[in-house]
């Protein structure tokens, strides 16, 4: 806070858009512009989409302000770069392009690790009905799994009726779909829609920014790059104290069923999570992205330890 500032003279608000070093601020009767306080680079902070904060209004006029204060998170991610986010929704292709349930699986695992809830939206089932329920049945039992297709609006009602009122944010690789389920839910037509290339089958990257959209039930939607490589073994992933295999909702039945206490779940002998993707009470595609993640833990561990 600023010498000539009092707590009564600055507004509340929260960020809605990041841009090029600005911060756009909803305080609920204007959108400010705003520059973040030195004071936040100088200590590593950067204000992120969904932050709530309190911003000194610098020119009235030209609706202008800067960030003094954020307040407390309930949690907030590095990629894609939100705050206080109720549920993500893990959005995957049943086709075009290519379903990589390795990068899904590190989108929710970055989920549980922040507390935040996850709803598993499988689009494009116009596309590939088959390949859309096999994914689903993968997810159903351990996160809500929604199919849906942004072209004809199925599963549109069911998801907006479940997310309803929440602060929610778009995950996913890039082309799935995203932008294309948030014009749907929002009803804002002329948001920008990329196509897929047809020399990678990778979405071209339409969502530059991140910015949150309101639906007229109140529900916030954050837009968010697409993304087709996933940060999850970073520190802000997997919390100090906390077992990757805690991330995985479905281990954790097992855990502390395994003869040693230490387990892994790798080569162990008397692994009972192991067992339980032998008898089929574990998908093997969840346990393959549980291996792969904590190897890439070890990996970066080791590197922080140098």
């Amino acid at each position: 806070m600023t010498g000539t500032e009092s707590a009564s003279d600055l507004k509340s608000g929260q960020i809605v858009k990041a841009l090029a070093g600005y911060y756009y601020v909803n305080t609920g009767a204007v959108i400010y512009m705003c520059r973040a306080r030195g004071i936040f680079k100088k200590d590593g902070i950067t204000p992120l989409v969904g932050d709530y904060v309190r911003i000194a209004v610098t020119d009235a006029a030209d609706e202008e302000g800067v960030v003094e204060d954020i307040e407390p998170r309930r949690n907030a991610f590095i990629r894609p770069p939100v705050a206080n986010v109720d549920i993500f929704l893990v959005t995957v292709a049943a086709a075009s392009p290519e379903p990589n349930l390795e990068t899904t699986d590190k989108f929710l695992v970055s989920a549980e690790a922040a507390r935040a809830d996850a709803v598993i939206c499988v689009n494009k089932d116009d596309l590939s009905p088959a390949a859309a329920r096999r994914i689903a049945a993968i997810y159903r039992g351990v996160y809500p799994a929604i199919l849906l297709s942004a072209a004809t609006g199925e599963g549109v009602a069911e998801l907006a009726a479940l997310i309803r009122g929440k602060s929610v944010a778009f995950a996913g690789a890039s082309g799935v779909g995203k932008t294309s389920l948030l014009s749907r839910l929002t009803g804002i037509a002329d948001l920008a829609v990329g196509d897929i290339s047809r020399k990678t089958e990778r979405g071209k990257h339409t969502t530059r920014h991140v910015e949150i959209f309101r639906a007229e039930d109140g529900t916030r939607i954050y837009d968010t790059p697409g993304f087709t490589a996933f940060e999850a073994a970073g520190k802000a992933d997997i919390p100090d104290g906390e077992r990757a295999d805690q991330l995985f909702p479905e281990f954790r039945g097992y855990l502390g069923g395994c003869r040693f206490d230490n387990c892994r779940h790798d080569l162990e002998p008397g692994c009972a999570v192991r067992d339980a993707v032998d008898a089929g009470k574990i998908r093997p595609s969840r346990y393959r992205s549980y291996l792969s993640l904590i190897a890439a833990v070890k990996k970066a561990r080791e590197t922080w330890s140098r």
